[in-house]
């Protein structure tokens, strides 16, 4: 049986939930608890600290856990990272003053910053040759210029509403980060095998999410060209309509190209075009 560790509570809590609610998982809510049997997969929960997930997965005290790229790299315990989960999206930034007149990075040289990640600042200055004095706070970054306790701040930025706020503006994109599937090196045959299972669950989800299946009506002499526009993830699905001259065409798009094909298809003779949601594929 795994142990996964996740996120106490928060945004990244609500979205690993989901995610594992996806992959036909369920458990008790962390907000009571530290640890609960899950349903759906023979896994077990532990709800911690986001910062505390590495390290309690570099200890083998869970098997895995979803956490932050931001504090992966920033508590360097042995992990392996194993999948990318593309949630809980946001970048680490150096932000100063509005008023600052702040023109480049050599600004920083003699300057003291604050934050909660001083080893990832820490690497980044050593790159830039930069010489600035690092203020680390547990908490409430963003204060530190205006109450005089630093010149920056070095913290996490998702939307900049918090920095707006603050009287601040990001100058420097350092860090970017997302959630994580990290696991503990060395682990079991059997521990393995149930970590497959679940990625194999996972992925199916997360190659479902940019993903479109469009279904449309087609005149057949417009086939050849709709194919050559949809290649589809093999090739597409071509069904007869009870009108000979006419088709029933299946694909999965990616939603990144779904209104540039439509556009193409239409130009073609497509139409009845329905775009529905994929919930899972499996390859």
């Amino acid at each position: 049986m795994l142990k996964i560790a996740i996120q106490a509570k928060g945004r990244l809590n609500e979205q690993s939930m989901a995610l594992l609610a996806d992959a036909g998982i369920s458990a008790a809510s962390g907000n009571r608890k530290l640890i609960s049997k899950a349903k759906g997969f023979p896994m077990e929960i532990l709800y911690l600290r986001d910062d505390d997930i590495p390290q309690a997965v570099a200890m083998g005290v869970a098997d895995i856990g979803i956490v932050g790229l931001n504090e992966v790299a920033e508590k360097g315990q042995a992990v392996d990272r194993v999948m990318d989960l593309g949630f809980g999206a946001c970048r680490i930034s150096i932000a100063v003053p509005r008023e600052v007149p702040y023109t480049d990075s050599s600004w920083l040289n003699g300057r003291r910053i604050a934050t909660s990640y001083p080893n990832i600042l820490a690497a980044y200055l050593k790159e830039n040759n930069l010489d600035a004095e690092i203020h680390e706070i547990a908490g409430s970054v963003e204060i530190a210029p205006a109450v005089g306790m630093a010149d920056a701040i070095f913290d996490i930025v998702s939307s900049g509403g918090t920095l707006i706020q603050n009287g601040l503006r990001e100058v420097e994109q350092v860090f970017s980060s997302e959630a994580v599937l990290i696991a503990t090196p060395g682990l079991s045959e059997d521990k393995c095998a149930d970590l497959d299972k679940l990625m194999f669950r996972l992925n199916s989800i997360l190659e479902s999410h940019d993903m479109k299946y469009v279904l449309m009506n087609l005149p057949r002499t417009s086939l050849d060209e709709a194919i050559r526009i949809l290649p589809g993830m093999k090739s597409p699905t071509i069904l007869p309509l009870t009108d000979d001259d006419w088709c029933s065409l299946h694909v999965v798009i990616p939603q990144s190209e779904l209104w540039e094909k439509i556009e193409q298809l239409k130009g073609i003779g497509a139409s009845d075009i329905l775009v529905l949601t994929l919930e899972n594929i499996i390859r």
